[in-house]
């Protein structure tokens, strides 16, 4: 019989963590409570995955106990109707937890769960019916297993990136993937029971929901949720004196600077001990202001989903070096081999960063009628990210560029096919071509060249029904066709 513990969310509950206040304990009992009280859930749920759509909030822990230990699809809060519609498909989702505000983007007749009042009740809704579910009188949870054993290798998450040619693909992550990831992430930083963790990060980002998230309530620490960002909310909250770690992307660090200028002053922040930074590369400017305005070193990292996430970090046991993604997370070997020949290269020699643990996916979503996904590659057991690096004597790895057809914006991954595939769609486009428009705020913006006879108002309303927020264009550029 498989340890319960070694289940993601039970794992993430048995060491007296909080989320807002709220034990973790309490909201997977809610989840769990809310299987056994919902007979068309568990009937919507039969042999399908389920899909998380909500905010960073205690509820997503509720959906995803709910999720009875099955592959749970992450849905980014910003992404568009259609792109959800796709990742339902795609995933056989049988049911999606959500909230009010964002369950008009679904598509009609998909089963879906309420959670605006979790963990106190939630509404189900599916088949025409409408039920209100109490999760607040149940039994309490006991937990009882090995606190350190490995996970469970079936499915716990699948998260949607990778969309290098047109299309996205779903991630397969596994519970001992991400439980790894979080636990080393507890012993590269340095995690205490002690600490509250400001959540800034959405937990549809794996790097949030691992780091910020699991990782914190594996601690048994705080975590303090952020639905929404907004740097002037985020200094109010580093300067109450309680948050003593704060994760977020390059973006966010430029912004709350920008604002601390605006304001005239420095942050003084108190407890404030551990600051992370990841997806996408870091300006060593941004690091050596973040410190003159903190008095906290601002360590850069470097992963990606396909890695459950986290691969490489500047832990606070050594020296913040500049410039530097770090060395290898406990646990994650890290190689760089030739792109071709596939060799390991010296150190100082560019070449592909390939990654081995127990975080490596197993693979991507494949329905039985689709070809085999078109995504990274897993060979012989190293993960081949697309990203480039060389190794330095010292042992620190530094970021050298990408191989694969992508780049960031906002800490997210843009990938140019999926967005010329999207406008090409449009009736009156012969061609769309996407750049990056470097970007010192945002890492990059996004500039889209448009072919044929279709107007800029309309192709903007297309990427509005399509595409991500993030991934809208910044600017548009009409050719005529010849």
């Amino acid at each position: 019989m498989t340890d319960p513990l070694a289940l993601l969310p039970l794992a993430a509950a048995s060491r007296g963590g909080n989320i807002d206040g709220i034990p973790a304990q309490a909201l997977v009992a809610a989840g769990i409570t809310l299987l056994q009280r919902s007979a068309p859930l568990v009937r919507a749920l039969d042999g399908r995955r389920s899909a998380i759509l909500l905010p960073t909030s205690p509820a997503f822990f509720v959906a995803l106990a709910a999720s009875e230990g099955r592959g749970a699809v992450f849905m980014n809060p910003l992404a568009a109707p259609r792109e959800l519609d796709y990742q339902i498909s795609d995933a056989d989702v049988g049911a999606v937890f959500t909230i009010a505000a964002l369950a008009d983007r679904l598509p009609d007749g998909v089963p879906r769960v309420l959670l605006d009042d979790a963990p106190r009740s939630a509404t189900v809704v599916a088949g025409g019916n409408r039920r209100v579910i109490d999760l607040g009188s149940h039994f309490p949870l006991e937990l009882e297993g090995d606190p350190d054993v490995p996970g469970d290798p079936g499915e716990a998450a699948v998260v949607y990136t990778s969309a290098m040619h047109g299309r996205p693909l779903g991630a397969i992550l596994t519970h001992r993937g991400l439980l790894a990831n979080a636990r080393a992430t507890i012993a590269a930083g340095a995690v205490r029971h002690s600490e509250t963790v400001l959540a800034a990060l959405p937990f549809s980002h794996l790097f949030g929901f691992v780091v910020t998230g699991v990782a914190s309530l594996l601690a048994g620490a705080t975590v303090v949720t952020l639905p929404r960002y907004h740097p002037l909310r985020v200094i109010e909250l580093l300067e109450r004196g309680e948050i003593s770690m704060f994760v977020g992307v390059p973006s966010m660090y430029v912004s709350l600077l920008a604002a601390l200028d605006r304001l005239g002053r420095s942050l003084d922040a108190g407890p404030l001990r551990l600051c992370l930074c990841g997806g996408a590369p870091l300006d060593p400017h941004v690091q050596d202001r973040w410190l003159a305005a903190t008095g906290v070193e601002l360590r850069q990292g470097y992963g990606l989903t396909e890695a459950s996430p986290v691969v490489l970090f500047n832990q606070p046991s050594s020296p913040n070096v500049r410039g530097t993604l770090g060395t290898p997370y406990p646990g994650v070997e890290v190689s760089i081999r030739d792109l071709e020949a596939f060799a390991a290269l010296p150190d100082g020699a560019v070449g592909e960063i390939c990654v081995r643990g127990a975080g490596v996916f197993p693979g991507y979503v494949r329905r039985p009628d689709a070809p085999e996904p078109r995504g990274l590659e897993v060979r012989d057991g190293w993960l081949r990210t697309g990203d480039l690096g060389h190794r330095r004597e010292d042992g620190l790895y530094v970021f050298d560029g990408v191989a694969k057809a992508m780049f960031t914006r906002n800490g997210f991954n843009i990938y140019p096919r999926e967005i010329e595939r999207a406008v090409s769609e449009l009736p009156g486009v012969a061609s769309a071509t996407v750049a990056a428009i470097p970007d010192p705020r945002h890492e990059n913006d996004i500039a889209l060249t448009v072919t044929g006879s279709a107007a800029e108002p309309e192709i903007r309303a297309w990427c509005e029904q399509r595409l991500s927020l993030y991934k809208q264009p910044a600017s548009i550029a009409m050719l005529a066709t010849r």
